[in-house]
């Protein structure tokens, strides 16, 4: 874990960053009024408002950019949902993106920023485990909530850490369900499972590896790559001389994306599986029409199933020129939960802005909130008692893939 920031280094970075654009890490506290303090009303007069912001990080570059803007277009879109509503309250709501660019080093260095930054009262994300549960230590620090729409690593909750919330399944219930529909439903005997030694793509692969030997399959093999690698010629060599009825991949969709690509080239024909890394345009944009047939397990719903999910949709579609990806809606719901837990705690603290401590426990304290892609209870430990996991098969090279099962947790 990196040493926090000194207050020298924290000052000097706040001289050169400037507000999030196109991936960038926005301003510091020092360019826009605390919370407590007081910014114009919209239109350059009228009665003063108190400024709030919300943070996002998550990968606005490199190789999960497309999740990681999904999640911040997700959580702008909530934001501005709910911001007339704050208006009348007396809030300017503000959006802080800050681009962790899936790195736990930046993510640290921005958490920092964050705790900094008073009038930062919530963060939606991240995206990636590796870099939630470092930064999380420093939110913790800040007493600075965190709600996440992705991070599926047991590590993240089972800390205890009292800002430290999800809205999605964990791994330990993904990985198994994941199994349980290879061996049970495709018949899968013989797996090759493969991770890229991230905490995300680890943990998934190890969870869906002891499920699928406990369900009775053998692994023929257990292999590791690393995030950034192109050529995954070894691996896969190593997979064609165990003769797989199935593989298995923990990772992200950048590599994903290459392994299906170069396992199909190969001549390698038998069903391939991801986790929700998966759940992406980028891994179409990759694979191309070698994704055909390519299954992954998802924490995330498909929202378009349903009338409101479909309204939502094209909402979304019309304002950003684009439709949803996979943690669109659940970063929607995350800002929304933040957003319910800082109204909460405003009225218990007479209208007034509330301390940061106490919209951290009015956050915890959610029960039975209905979001746009799924309802939210919190449990001790921040988990959501209303995850699910969600089985999709990609029929073409079209995104997202068809949803052939649901999993509710026994």
């Amino acid at each position: 874990m990196r040493i926090p920031k000194t207050a020298l280094l924290i000052s000097s970075l706040t001289l050169f960053l400037t507000a999030c654009g196109g991936g960038t890490t926005p301003a510091p506290a020092s360019t826009t009024p605390a919370a407590g303090g007081t910014a114009p009303a919209s239109g350059g007069g009228g009665t003063a408002k108190t400024v709030v912001k919300i943070a996002t990080q998550s990968p606005l570059s490199g190789g999960s950019s497309v999740q990681g803007e999904a999640i911040k277009l997700g959580a702008q879109l909530s934001l501005e949902d709910h911001k007339a509503e704050f208006e009348k309250l007396g809030v300017d709501l503000q959006l802080v993106p800050y681009d962790d660019q899936g790195d736990p080093k930046k993510g640290v260095a921005n958490a920092e920023l964050v705790g900094a930054d008073q009038a930062i009262l919530g963060v939606v994300g991240h995206m990636n485990s590796g870099v939630a549960i470092p930064s999380s230590v420093v939110y913790e620090k800040y007493s600075t909530v965190m709600v996440s729409p992705s991070n599926t690593a047991t590590e993240v909750t089972d800390r205890n850490l009292k800002v430290v919330n999800r809205i999605v399944a964990r791994d330990d219930f993904q990985g198994p369900a994941a199994a349980e529909y290879a061996v049970k439903t495709l018949g899968a005997k013989n797996v090759f499972v493969i991770q890229d030694k991230t905490a995300y793509g680890q943990g998934l692969a190890e969870a869906f590896k002891n499920e699928a030997e406990k369900l009775g399959s053998k692994v023929a093999g257990y292999e590791g790559i690393t995030v950034g690698e192109k050529d995954f010629n070894g691996v896969l060599n190593i997979a064609l001389n165990k003769k797989p009825d199935f593989i298995f991949f923990g990772g992200l969709y950048g590599e994903g994306g290459l392994l299906i690509k170069q396992a199909r080239d190969k001549g390698i024909t038998v069903p391939m599986m991801g986790g929700d890394a998966w759940d992406s345009a980028g891994l179409v944009d990759i694979a191309g029409d070698k994704v055909k047939d390519a299954l992954y397990s998802s924490i995330a719903a498909d929202i378009t199933k349903t009338e409101e999910g479909k309204k939502w949709a094209e909402k979304y579609k019309t304002k950003f020129g684009k439709g949803p990806d996979g943690y669109s809606a659940y970063a929607y719901d995350c800002m929304s939960v933040i957003l319910n837990g800082l109204k909460n705690a405003m009225a218990a603290n007479g209208g007034k802005v509330p301390t940061r401590e106490q919209v951290r426990d009015a956050v915890r304290a959610t029960k039975d909130f209905q979001g746009v892609a799924t309802k939210v209870t919190f449990d001790g430990k921040g988990d959501n008692t209303y995850a699910k996991v969600f089985i999709y098969k990609f029929e073409g090279p079209t995104y997202p893939g068809a949803m052939i099962s649901e999993v509710a947790k026994k």
